[in-house]
């Protein structure tokens, strides 16, 4: 009997790589601080994970003249963030909340990565019988 992985670990996988790609674009954002006319960028990640979730319905396309569907993850469409106050030189990066929102990624990468170390321990368990 093999081990379906997916079946195993549930969306963890999915939600850390979402998350690494999240703090790619944050810390995107934190370099551009001082580039003149910049837009600061992010991730809905809570409707992202939705989709990706076997819930989701799959779509297909079975006739050439539909729509292709969207990648539902890694290929998530940025989106920009709205200031509270845009620089003179039109950059909307606000360095206070983006160290904020970095440094929430962060916490929830390292959750992520806690809920798949507890689910590879309770494998190793039931495979050596404990």
């Amino acid at each position: 009997m093999a081990i379906n992985f997916d079946k195993a670990l549930g969306i963890h996988p999915q939600a850390l790589a979402l998350r690494e790609r999240r703090a790619e674009i944050l810390a995107a954002n934190l370099v551009n601080a001082d580039t003149p006319g910049y837009k600061a960028r992010d991730l809905d990640f809570q409707s992202i994970l939705k989709q990706s979730m076997p819930s989701h319905p799959v779509m297909e396309r079975t006739q050439s003249g539909h729509f292709a569907p969207g990648q539902q993850l890694l290929g998530a469409q940025l989106l920009y963030r709205n200031p509270n106050q845009v620089a003179l030189d039109g950059n909307t990066v606000e360095a206070h909340v983006e160290q904020a929102k970095y440094a929430e990624n962060t916490v929830q990468y390292q959750a992520s990565l806690e809920f798949i170390n507890k689910k590879f321990s309770g494998l190793m368990s039931a495979l050596k019988g404990e």
